[in-house]
């Protein structure tokens, strides 16, 4: 008898990879929503209105407890993904312009590759490296590019926060908790913003009174922006690898810089044309190959 076998790709269907692209796609609105209809100078409370209230929602539907033995790595996901990545993103954004303050996070495909190359031994493929490195490149372009207006805080801001979110990106993948994702997607939430309330509390000015813009303004944010932003996230890194849901994120730039040339006038050309391009070829480079590997 002779038994024929055959090898195919694993189902990292494109459907998986635009769902999830959704996620940055919302994450890259955030920029023009926190400068132009926020209230200013309070990222800590952006923060937790956005989290904490999509947390709350999510487990009142998803009603899953975690397991016992997952707490600790419960705490340091929610502290990951969401307490640190959403105050340094609101500090980032009120700091820096939209789109730069974005493209920062292009290391977040280099850190994800470095992380699985030293704890777990698994070399990155060369083809998927050079796409992560034509993104950063890209991202230098865009920053070095005249007219660039450099502010330390809301760089190391966004640099620290893609740092947090490529961390948790790939803690997430090789933890693996056994809960559904909205219920994970809940907890995340709710921890991280518990997270944010002492520090809400100490550094921010109380919010004065809001107009309906800014009620409707904090809102997307928590419903779009966390709620089903997060769920789709997490969604993707429970069937994409890691490095491509982190190289996804660089669609935040990209929506910051179009929404920026769309609503507010803002002109791109010359040099940073010419990085935004980098960073958008390095994300279909990076999607295709791990697509095919």
């Amino acid at each position: 008898m002779i038994i024929m076998t055959t090898t195919s790709p694993p189902k990292r269907t494109w459907f998986d990879i635009v769902l999830t692209a959704l996620a940055p796609v919302i994450w890259g609105s955030t920029y023009i929503v926190t400068t132009q209809i926020l209230p200013p100078d309070r990222p800590f409370t952006a923060a937790l209105i956005r989290v904490l209230p999509s947390g709350l929602l999510l487990l009142l539907y998803a009603r899953r407890w975690p397991a016992r033995g997952d707490w600790g790595r419960l705490l340091v996901l929610s502290a990951l993904n969401i307490g640190a990545f959403q105050a340094l993103l609101f500090v980032a954004a009120y700091r820096l312009p939209g789109g730069l303050a974005a493209v920062v996070g292009a290391i977040q495909p280099l850190l994800v590759m470095a992380l699985a190359w030293g704890v777990e031994q698994r070399r990155p493929l060369a083809s998927t490296v050079w796409a992560a490195v034509a993104g950063v490149v890209g991202m230098g372009v865009l920053l070095l590019s005249p007219g660039t207006v450099f502010e330390p805080v809301g760089i190391v801001a966004a640099l620290a926060g893609a740092a947090s979110m490529a961390t948790g990106t790939y803690l997430t993948r090789r933890w693996r908790l056994n809960m559904p994702v909205l219920a994970l997607t809940g907890w995340q939430l709710l921890l991280g913003g518990l997270m944010l309330v002492p520090v809400t509390l100490m550094v921010d000015p109380a919010l004065p009174s809001l107009t309906g813009l800014q009620i409707a303004g904090y809102a997307y944010l928590s419903m779009a922006g966390a709620l089903l932003a997060y769920a789709l996230w997490f969604r993707g890194i429970a069937r994409l690898a890691p490095v491509a849901v982190s190289s996804l994120g660089l669609l935040s730039p990209l929506t910051a810089v179009v929404l920026g040339w769309v609503l507010l006038g803002q002109a791109i050309r010359g040099l940073a044309f010419v990085g935004l391009a980098m960073v958008f070829a390095s994300i279909l480079a990076v999607q295709w190959t791990a697509s095919r590997t």
